[in-house]
C-alpha cells in the first residue's frame, strides 16, 4: 500500500536539543492515525518535524515517497501537507473570507464544501477573525487547512480548551473527515476518548519515543494498560 507520510529512524528537536528519538512512522494513503500521550512528550514535535519547524538530527521525512528534508515549509505545504496547528494562527484583522482565501488552492475542498461542515462559518464571512468565539476559530483554521487541498492533515489538539457541546461536534466533523478516501490524518488530541474513537490506530507516546503503535480497541479495552502508557497512575 502506498505511502502517504513517513518518518523513519528520525531524531529532531530544536537547534541541539533533541526531543524525538528514533521514531519511525508511516502513514498509509486514506489512513488515519491518532497521537496521545502526556504533556511533554513530543507529540507537538512531530507534527512539527513533518512540516519542518524544527532541525532533523537524523533520518528521513517522505510525502508520497518523496523526500521533505531540507524543503522549505512553504514547499511541505505545496507537497500535499496541511496544517491546523494547536493555536490555531488564524489570522486576526483579516475577515473569514480573507481567512479561507488566503491560502486557498484549486482541488475538492471548495469553501461551499467547508461550510457543509462548518455552517456557522457562511454566516461570519465578513467578520474579523478576532470577532470568532474559540469554537468558531477552530472550525476556521480547520477549513482554511482544507482549502489548500492537503493529502494529508495534520491536527494538532483541535478539541483543547472548548466547551463539551463543542468538542462532541467537532468530534462528528473529524468522523466525517476521515471517511475521505484519499486525505490521510493524524490527530494529536490529549482527550483520549477523542482520540480513540477518531482513528482504528493509536500511536502513543513517552519521552521522545513511540511506546505503542496499535488498534485503538485494545487500548479502549484496556484501561489499566492506557494509565501506565500514558504514564497516569
Amino acid at each position: 500500500m502506498a505511502e502517504a507520510l513517513a518518518l523513519r529512524h528520525v531524531s529532531a528537536g530544536y537547534g541541539e536539543t533533541v526531543v524525538l528519538e528514533d521514531v519511525n512512522l508511516s502513514l498509509a494513503v486514506g489512513e488515519s492515525v491518532s497521537v496521545i500521550g502526556r504533556n511533554g512528550v513530543g507529540k507537538t514535535t512531530l507534527l512539527a518535524t513533518v512540516m519542518g519547524h524544527t532541525t532533523l538530527h537524523r533520518g528521513e521525512v517522505t510525502a508520497s515517497g518523496t523526500t521533505l528534508d531540507r524543503v522549505p515549509v512553504f514547499r511541505r505545504a505545496r507537497r500535499g501537507i496541511g496544517w491546523v496547528p494547536q493555536e490555531r494562527e488564524i489570522f486576526p484583522s483579516l475577515s473569514v473570507r480573507e481567512n479561507l482565501e488566503v491560502g486557498a488552492r484549486p482541488g475538492p475542498w471548495t469553501q461551499e464544501r467547508v461550510f457543509e461542515l462548518f455552517p456557522n462559518l457562511r454566516s461570519r464571512l465578513s467578520n474579523m477573525g478576532n470577532q470568532l468565539s474559540g469554537g468558531e476559530q477552530q472550525m476556521l483554521s480547520i477549513a482554511r487547512a482544507l482549502l489548500t487541498n492537503p493529502s494529508v492533515l495534520l491536527m494538532d489538539e483541535p478539541t483543547e480548551g472548548l466547551a463539551p457541546v463543542i468538542v462532541e461536534a467537532l468530534a462528528s466533523v473529524l468522523r466525517r473527515l476521515r471517511g475521505e478516501g484519499a486525505l490521510s490524518i493524524v490527530l494529536v488530541e490529549q482527550n483520549s476518548r477523542v482520540a480513540l474513537a477518531f482513528s482504528a490506530r493509536t500511536v502513543v507516546m513517552d519521552k521522545g519515543r513511540i511506546v505503542y503503535d496499535g488498534a485503538s480497541a485494545s487500548l479502549s479495552a484496556d484501561p489499566e494498560r492506557l494509565a501506565k502508557l500514558i504514564g497516569v497512575e
